[in-house]
């Protein structure tokens, strides 16, 4: 990055987490916050999908005598931090075009959980954090043991991660530039291997209703809490073909229709740089065949439809989505392992010479609009505008009409 820009992303970054840690904490305390839903679910009635993290916060809410949510509050700052910092430091030393500046600011990146606060602090945050990490191990030895150890935990965190190995592989793979594709293949499958068995496990036992009313009990009893949506999903839709019938009746030509565009304008940056670059290895079965990285790409994200088909927070889909494809490109970037064709970059982005029409088009376009969480849900507009608008508007509503700043605040605005 340049030094400017270095500066704006930082900046930018730490305005995104203020808003997103105000926010946290305003809404933790709500009864329907979606969030907290997914957070309340725990093992008090017996092993369950995505229950590890519940049963943490019940163990530190009891630990420290403290109310479930603000325990769990205090989880989802931490690890809301911990992603904006990890974040931080990806990015922070990639020289980067006009194109990937766009790939970063993408309204279904980073400033879309913020900006969809229903989003915000959800369970993938975990694996995004896993990710990432795992990207900075160098020796091939500990990112095995890595995956053999903390690839398990996060199945139990957010077991959707399935979709995404091919991510795992592919860097595997790429990176040890092996010629035998088999046998580094296959060596790193074995890696996964743990936790596709948990994946497995789960999928094969989900929670009986006797055990989910057990659970729901427990909330009830120690914390005064409900068991409602996410947590009461668990129940409803316990299983694979349920979960697959209950999106039949959101189909629609509107909303296939949607979300095409939603993806291609919001891939659109990493989409067109994909285009323009090329492995520098050949050799590898996935790259050969193309002269850009584009369809592999596409390729990788392919199993995400099946998670697409099985849920309805498609806009959370996108972003999770993303978040694997543009760690991806970005990390093949930093590792100087592709390279861009400049003719092909150059006709494509020729518009964006002039200053005036490049930040006319990156503020329209970062700053404008991002998808909805759930698949009936239109675009939202202007977040660049709302999220200090619905901050400045808890803040007056909630503190400053019950305070003796009511009369400053009127003089100065």
């Amino acid at each position: 990055m340049t030094n400017n820009l270095h500066k704006n992303f930082s900046l930018y970054l730490i305005i995104l987490f203020c808003f997103g840690a105000f926010f946290l904490n305003e809404k933790h305390i709500v009864d329907n916050d979606s969030t907290i839903s997914e957070w309340l679910i725990n093992y008090s009635g017996g092993f369950t999908k995505r229950g590890l993290i519940g049963e943490i916060c019940v163990f530190f809410a009891n630990l420290f005598e403290i109310g479930l949510r603000d325990s769990i509050l205090s989880f989802q700052l931490i690890i809301f931090l911990t992603y904006f910092l990890l974040i931080y430091f990806f990015f922070k030393d990639i020289k980067m075009n006009k194109l990937m500046i766009f790939a970063v600011f993408s309204p279904i990146f980073v400033l879309y959980p913020v900006a969809e606060i229903e989003v915000l602090a959800r369970k993938e945050l975990f694996i995004f954090c896993i990710f990432i990490t795992y990207l900075n191990i160098k020796n091939n030895l500990n990112r095995i043991i890595y995956k053999l150890i903390l690839l398990p935990i996060a199945i139990l965190i957010w077991e959707p991660l399935i979709f995404f190995f091919p991510f795992w592989l592919a860097i595997d793979v790429i990176e040890n530039k092996i010629k035998n594709f088999n046998k580094i293949f296959f060596k790193n499958l074995i890696s996964l291997l743990p936790a596709l068995l948990v994946a497995i496990y789960i999928i094969l036992n989900p929670i009986t209703v006797e055990n989910w009313g057990i659970m729901s009990q427990f909330l009830k009893n120690e914390f005064g809490e409900v068991c409602y949506m996410s947590c009461g999903l668990l129940k409803e839709k316990s299983t694979i073909y349920q979960q697959f019938k209950g999106n039949f009746h959101k189909y629609s030509f509107e909303v296939f229709f949607r979300y095409f565009l939603i993806i291609l304008i919001g891939f659109g940056p990493l989409f067109i740089l994909s285009f323009s670059s090329s492995l520098n290895e050949k050799k590898i079965v996935l790259f050969k065949k193309y002269n850009h990285i584009l369809i592999p790409l596409l390729i990788l994200l392919s199993p995400v439809i099946l998670l697409f088909a099985m849920g309805y927070d498609w806009g959370r889909w996108v972003n999770i989505s993303y978040f694997f494809a543009v760690i991806f490109y970005f990390y093949l970037v930093k590792k100087d392992l592709i390279k861009v064709n400049e003719n092909i970059f150059n006709k494509i982005t020729i518009f964006l010479k002039p200053k005036k029409i490049f930040i006319t088009v990156f503020i329209l376009y970062c700053f404008s609009w991002n998808p909805k969480t759930v698949i009936s849900g239109d675009v939202a507009s202007f977040p660049g505008y709302r999220i200090p608008y619905k901050t400045f508007k808890i803040i007056n509503n909630k503190y400053l009409k019950q305070t003796n700043f009511k009369i400053y605040y009127k003089k100065i605005f």
